[in-house]
């Protein structure tokens, strides 16, 4: 394979020039340096890259200094889905929580202080925001991510995202075109369906996408879902009749369209990602994202793919050439944006607590809640959400550990009494905290909740999901996400941490 990439070097370094794979690690390895220096766009960082935030820094300095402005992308949404904070959690709360709150200049506040600290770690493009409509409650992947169920209420914070984003020299990139809130599937799992006509897609899921061209967002990213009427049997992803003939034809969009990653099984099942790869850019794409898992074999596989598909003719090479075109127009642009100074930017690194300004505005309480005292903490763990991956959340930093039980929402009907009958025994006395994320998605959360209370009526639930499922009585919390900051607001609530 490395001599036929050889052969033809300038057919390479134009399929370089459309590719951002991933790394293993927290030190790039040689063969990213190498394809660097040889014309590659740049590269996608994972959790698994980020140590902290000084080695962070000291990565991307090192890419940088092996081309000139590659591109350095993240998916950094704040809120439930980080990767810069995964291993404590988010500073700053998720667009549920902002939009519940609903204030434009707060939402561009927070992605403009969410940016700087970015562009501080050497981060060009933010693979965010999310501005999917959700209007599916029991939407897997979408959820909290979204900043909620009304389109103008989500086209408007779309637009201040990508504002604030922006302002602060980092693209945006608004995801997941044409919209994947009304979902009851996973596309990291499978090919998932959005069963509407278009006629239903332009006034309710389109909306925040024209809004984010209109706020000038430098990309968009398609997903990989079918919507019949458009698409057919193909995902958005890989349809030309979506990325060419609605995206940029009809709303006109004239950005780069990056990819989702290409490793989620929705496509690489049935595809395989090498011809995925192909198909997304013969489609409309212009920056392919590999997936966190993939390695320098995948990005040589899928880089030959490219090449091959040129020289059969079945991707015309002008195709290629224009994808490459607007990505370099991206790197231009966020050249042209670093050589602001920092100063002059919007928002400036460490004004992180806006986000915890944001979500104590967020939090919301109904129903008596109990004085400051030595309570018990129950969580309610769900699965982890593949998006999100396994971040911490919820109240135990705020309780000592004898103050602080689990039981997991996958726990077997016959075992849950006995759980519940030792959180009631431990609670003899003291406060009991009942915290559930995303309650009505986990029928064993709502069963286990229902337990608790029927023994401690004067339990406290605290949703830090969507408050969708509500007990019939006492106090209730909703955050409106599960992010650091979420948590340390809920915290203050409860006297556990000052405010």
């Amino acid at each position: 394979m490395t001599q036929e990439l050889a052969a033809d070097p300038a057919l390479g370094r134009l399929a370089d020039a459309v590719l951002i794979p991933p790394f293993p690690g927290g030190r790039e390895p040689d063969w990213i340096r190498a394809a660097l220096t040889d014309g590659l766009a740049g590269v996608t960082l994972f959790g698994l890259n980020v140590q902290d935030n000084r080695q962070l820094a000291a990565l991307t300095a090192r890419l940088r200094a092996a081309t000139a402005e590659p591109i350095i992308a993240i998916d950094e949404e704040g809120g439930d889905v980080t990767r810069i904070s995964h291993q404590t959690g988010s500073d700053y709360p998720g667009n549920a929580a902002l939009g519940a709150i609903d204030d434009i200049g707060l939402t561009t506040s927070v992605y403009a202080a969410l940016g700087a600290d970015l562009a501080a770690l050497g981060i060009n493009l933010d693979l965010a925001p999310a501005v999917d409509v959700n209007t599916a409650a029991v939407n897997p992947v979408i959820g909290t991510r979204s900043f909620g169920a009304d389109p103008d209420l989500v086209a408007r914070h779309a637009a201040a995202a990508v504002t604030g984003l922006q302002s602060a020299g980092v693209a945006a990139c608004a995801k997941h075109f044409p919209g994947h809130g009304s979902t009851t599937l996973d596309s990291h799992l499978v090919l998932a369906t959005v069963d509407a006509p278009m006629s239903v897609l332009r006034t309710r899921d389109l909306p925040p996408f024209e809004a984010a061209i209109a706020a000038g967002v430098r990309a968009i990213m398609p997903s990989h879902l079918r919507v019949p009427e458009l698409t057919g049997e193909l995902p958005a992803s890989l349809s030309r009749r979506a990325l060419t003939d609605l995206l940029r034809g009809e709303l006109g969009f004239t950005g780069v369209i990056v990819s989702d990653g290409l490793e989620m099984r929705a496509v690489s099942e049935k595809y395989g990602i090498p011809e995925a790869a192909v198909q997304a850019v013969m489609a409309g794409t212009d920056l392919l994202c590999l997936g966190r898992d993939q390695d320098q074999e995948s990005f040589l596989a899928v880089k030959a793919a490219l090449m091959a598909a040129v020289r059969s003719g079945r991707l015309p090479g002008e195709r290629l050439e224009a994808a490459a075109a607007r990505v370099a127009e991206l790197r231009a642009w966020t050249l042209a944006a670093w050589q602001v100074p920092a100063e002059d930017r919007a928002g400036s690194a460490g004004a992180s607590a806006i986000g915890l300004v944001a979500a104590r505005r967020a939090v919301e309480v109904s129903g008596s809640l109990p004085a400051p005292g030595r309570p018990l903490v129950v969580q309610l763990v769900p699965p982890s959400n593949i998006a999100a991956g396994a971040v911490p959340w919820g109240l135990s930093p705020f309780v000592p550990p004898d103050s602080y039980r689990e039981i997991s929402t996958d726990t077997h009907p016959a075992d849950l009494a006995g759980e519940v009958s030792a959180v009631l025994a431990a609670a003899a006395g003291r406060t009991l905290i009942i915290v559930v994320r995303d309650a009505h998605r986990h029928p064993g959360a709502i069963a286990a909740v229902e337990e608790l209370l029927a023994a401690r009526p004067d339990a406290v639930v605290v949703e830090m999901g969507l408050p969708v499922w509500r007990p019939a009585s006492g106090g209730y919390v909703a955050s409106y996400g599960a992010a650091r900051s979420n948590s340390r607001a809920v915290a203050e609530i409860f006297g556990l941490a000052a405010p």
